[in-house]
């Protein structure tokens, strides 16, 4: 064989060996709203190493930073990770959940567990996917294990949510890795944000979300909101599940289309294949990987310390409960009334995608001991729950003199307000929240053409 060729073939084997599959940081970015919860970059991404993506939104807390860019788990220590210890031999339920939520049967139901039991062992009762001996899910865990930071930081952040996606999955008779799918979605980080304008911890893209009741405006992104894209979720593949019959068929659908699932079935039945989820050999690459890695974190919840993992006992109890919100409140004061840190706050409540939060009909999530404070605090305020108001620019305003006019950076406008980096002038029209009581002299003499409007 010519050199030539023989370099070729090496270089290619390298790169394939090389390449990290999908999941360890394959979001464009996360938006650091949420405080402590991790931006994660990755270096290089394949095109098609990116979820199911999401829409940008400006928030009012500062950005963190907690990057990490995922070592290659295909590396040659890849065979160091321990042996999968066997997990609760469960079947899946003979009667499919239907897609309103409701419990399929008395059997099919999760067996309630004791309000003092440690979440973790609720949650590993409920295990009812099949194991798997493929070598990604081995990569996977080799992963998790030598990142232990990173590992812990998203086992730590899912606290907030677990309890209450456990119960709706235990309601559904539903396996409970579902309840660990967002650690594969988004690392459970509220805001997370992927290329392919997908959002939430759920990571939906917009059209699937609006199909699913997830409302989306200038204000407000469903897709964030906690309880709202959990119920969407689950109902989802709940009818993924009724289409395709098993939940790998339905997970696989979940992240790459359920057109592109019925296409894969449909070759194996005209060749004559089984059509089950292990048949399909033309899955995308990071679909291949979707389901090996939630084995593989399956695998580490089961028995954390085969790993070297350690996982903080999480109560077996409600972490957050629901309060009404006021028709306008800013997000900072909502949150000193609830005597909470900004970033805890905007980690329930990433959904409210401005500094002020529209309330409507959209109730708050608070942790439960912090709900009786803020009732208390906003029943005793007597005075403006808001300090922003609405300006309705003009055609053609230059954003940096409207940034000027109310004692803001133009950068804040922008963010604030959700405006592209490289935008310069307004539209007819367009609405911008800008500080109450603010608006100063430009020194022109000349009458701004824009208006200002309360927002109430």
């Amino acid at each position: 064989m010519p050199l030539k060729s023989v370099l070729f073939i090496a270089a290619a084997a390298f790169i394939f060996l090389h390449t990290p599959a999908w999941g360890e940081q394959n979001f464009a970015f996360i938006s650091a709203a949420a405080g402590p919860q991790a931006s994660l970059t990755r270096a290089k991404p394949a095109p098609e190493d990116t979820p199911q993506a999401q829409q940008s939104v400006a928030d009012s807390v500062p950005p963190a930073t907690d990057t990490v860019t995922a070592p290659d788990p295909a590396t040659s220590d890849s065979d160091t990770a321990p042996p999968r210890h066997p997990v609760p031999s469960h079947t899946e339920s003979a009667t499919v959940p239907t897609p309103n939520g409701a419990d399929i049967d008395g059997e099919a139901a999760q067996e309630s567990v004791s309000s003092d039991a440690d979440l973790w062992d609720r949650i590993r009762s409920g295990f009812a996917l099949q194991d798997s001996n493929s070598p990604l899910v081995a990569r996977h865990e080799n992963w998790y294990q030598r990142h232990p930071e990173y590992t812990e930081r998203m086992m730590d952040r899912s606290k907030l949510y677990l309890y209450y996606i456990v119960e709706e999955v235990e309601k559904r008779g539903m396996p409970t890795e579902i309840a660990l799918l967002p650690m594969i979605e988004s690392a459970y980080v509220p805001t997370a944000m992927s290329r392919r304008k997908a959002s939430g911890i759920w990571q939906f893209v917009s059209g699937t979300g609006k199909k699913y009741g997830l409302e989306q405006d200038w204000w407000y992104d469903g897709r964030r909101n906690v309880i709202q894209a959990t119920q969407a979720a689950l109902d989802y593949l709940q009818n993924l599940h009724m289409e395709f019959g098993s939940w790998e068929l339905a997970l696989a659908a979940y992240n790459c289309g359920e057109k592109k699932i019925a296409r894969l079935l449909a070759y194996n039945k005209a060749k004559g294949l089984p059509q089950n989820y292990e048949s399909l050999r033309k899955l995308p690459r990071e679909t291949r990987n979707y389901i090996p890695k939630l084995i593989a974190i399956r695998n580490i919840v089961n028995n954390p310390e085969a790993y070297g993992l350690t996982l903080d006992e999480i109560p077996n109890e409600p972490y957050f409960t629901t309060v009404s919100a006021p028709s306008h409140i800013d997000v900072q004061l909502a949150a000193r009334l609830a005597d909470m840190p900004l970033d805890e706050f905007v980690s329930l409540n990433p959904a409210h995608i401005r500094p002020v939060i529209k309330g409507d009909s959209v109730p708050l999530l608070l942790p439960v001991d912090k709900a009786d404070t803020f009732t208390e605090n906003l029943e005793n305020r007597d005075k403006p729950l808001t300090s922003w108001e609405i300006y309705r620019a003009a055609k053609g305003e230059w954003l940096y003199k409207i940034a000027q006019r109310f004692g803001m950076s133009l950068e804040r406008l922008k963010k604030v307000n959700g405006i592209r980096p490289h935008s310069k002038i307004t539209s007819a029209g367009q609405l911008l929240l800008v500080p109450a009581n603010s608006a100063i002299s430009s020194g022109s003499g000349r009458k701004s053409l824009g208006s200002l409007h309360p927002l109430y």
